[in-house]
């Protein structure tokens, strides 16, 4: 007698989750991101990029250089590579006397090169059906030798070169100037490359109206010390000349940034 409550219990319960599917959502079944509460906790300083300003600086600082390196050496080539070597190590202890007695101290001294290589020539043969063909011929053997010296005394870099010169040394790649210690012109450009970013920064904001409110980020770009070289050549510095006449000119540091900048009203 108590199945027919049964049946209409178990109907209910059936239609009770379709009933609440079709509820409409109150203002307390909201999420709750959107209370008032959440709305406190969110970031309202995040920055918009309409707001933001990036402004890319460099700045360069020269000096007179107070160090050189040269790079010179010895050429020699002969019929066999035991020969070419021993040439060239005959030219080039003279090489390096001549640097020592210069006032080059062993330390401020790097051998930079040292290579052994055949030398062939081309040369063309005639066949047998009158045709020819090239062909290359072993024509000897030559042998290099490098060496890098730092030259601390700027005032006798000419009569030092010539002196490798007249010593044996018969190839010379140049010259390159710097600073020995560079550290503290570095710092300077770093700091006059930020100072051109914030007046930038400045100007443009004015320009629109707007005022530099705060530096977002800051990136450091790039770094280089551009270094003039010369070129010489060694048959330059003959017996009873005057040195060669070198050139230091000026040596430098240039140093770049990067900064975002928030612009306020």
């Amino acid at each position: 007698m108590f199945r027919p409550a049964y049946s209409v219990a178990a109907l209910l319960m059936a239609a009770a989750p379709v009933a609440c599917a079709q509820m409409p959502m109150t203002a307390k079944m909201a999420p709750m991101m959107a209370s008032p509460a959440m709305m406190e906790g969110m970031n309202h300083n995040s920055i918009q990029p309409e707001t933001t300003l990036q402004i890319n600086a460099e700045a360069k600082i020269n000096l007179a250089p107070d160090i050189a390196y040269i790079t010179a050496g010895v050429t020699e080539e002969r019929a066999t590579a035991s020969e070419a070597m021993s040439a060239q190590s005959a030219a080039m202890n003279g090489v390096f006397k001549a640097l020592t007695a210069a006032g080059i101290a062993a330390k401020d001294l790097q051998t930079s090169g040292l290579s052994l290589y055949p030398r062939y020539d081309y040369i063309e043969v005639k066949m047998k059906d009158g045709s020819s063909r090239g062909e290359q011929k072993l024509a000897g053997y030559v042998a290099t030798n490098q060496v890098t010296a730092r030259v601390r005394n700027l005032d006798t870099l000419g009569a030092t070169i010539d002196s490798l010169v007249k010593s044996g040394g018969n190839t010379f790649s140049g010259v390159t100037f710097a600073l020995e210690n560079d550290a503290e012109i570095k710092n300077q450009a770093r700091a006059q490359a930020m100072k051109d970013a914030i007046a930038k920064a400045e100007l443009y904001a004015s320009a629109a109206g707007l005022k530099v409110g705060r530096i977002v980020t800051i990136t450091e770009g790039y770094e280089y010390a551009p270094q003039p070289m010369m070129m010489a050549r060694a048959e330059m510095a003959m017996d009873g000349a005057a040195p060669t006449p070198v050139a230091g000119g000026e040596v430098g540091v240039t140093a770049s940034v990067s900064v975002l900048f928030e612009l306020v009203k």
